[in-house]
């Protein structure tokens, strides 16, 4: 038997023999020495990782990285909403004027006041309650002291809508946020509140 050459790598070493008594045969034998090197691939891996996730965590400053934040955990708990909402050809925002004409039922409200206690701004109040008064939910009656004043209020029909819509809408809010216990709730809320603070008006509902 004659060793032919050696072959070598950083996983394996090879050894080729060849058996010279029966060169007809051409018997080739190779004897493969494997040397185990997932622990340095393991560390290079997530070294890798590691690398990925500092360039995808890198922020210009950590107000940037508290508002990037806030804005991606806004779009997946809005995808929630959306979903809801959409099946019922019913806005999020047009729910939310439903809920606080419901708020102050019977006694009706401004639409300047319902548009100051809406959680988003609206920029079109008004055609925001003529979809909803032509749906019925919602009735109109200009003030007889200012004809510039239009108070609204929630019919029998909103009031049933919200009545049907109350379950769904739990499972929803369960399905956003449920997860957090409820300190974590409560800490999470003080510290929103803090940080909107210094751009709310002095007369924000919020």
């Amino acid at each position: 038997m004659v060793l032919l050459g050696r072959c070598c790598s950083a996983v394996a070493t090879s050894w080729l023999f060849f058996q010279p008594s029966h060169p007809e045969s051409a018997i080739f034998i190779v004897w493969t020495f494997v040397v185990q090197t997932n622990i340095f691939a393991g560390m290079n891996s997530g070294g890798q990782d590691e690398e990925r996730e500092n360039r995808k965590r890198k922020f210009d400053s950590p107000a940037q990285e508290v508002y990037l934040s806030l804005w991606r955990t806004y779009d997946r708990l809005r995808a929630l909403e959306d979903a809801l909402f959409s099946e019922l050809d019913l806005t999020p925002q047009q729910y939310n004027v439903l809920r606080i004409l419901q708020a102050t039922s019977p006694r009706p409200l401004p639409t300047l006041k319902i548009s100051e206690r809406l959680i988003s701004r609206a920029p079109d109040i008004t055609r925001m309650i003529d979809k909803l008064q032509q749906r019925g939910f919602v009735d109109r009656v200009r003030s007889e002291e200012d004809r510039r004043t239009v108070f609204v209020t929630i019919t029998d029909a909103g009031k049933q809508l919200l009545d049907e819509l109350q379950g769904a809408v739990e499972r929803m809010h369960r399905d956003q946020a449920g997860h957090l216990s409820a300190s974590d709730s409560t800490e999470l809320c003080r510290l929103l509140k803090k940080l909107r603070k210094p751009h709310e008006s002095s007369e924000s509902y919020w």
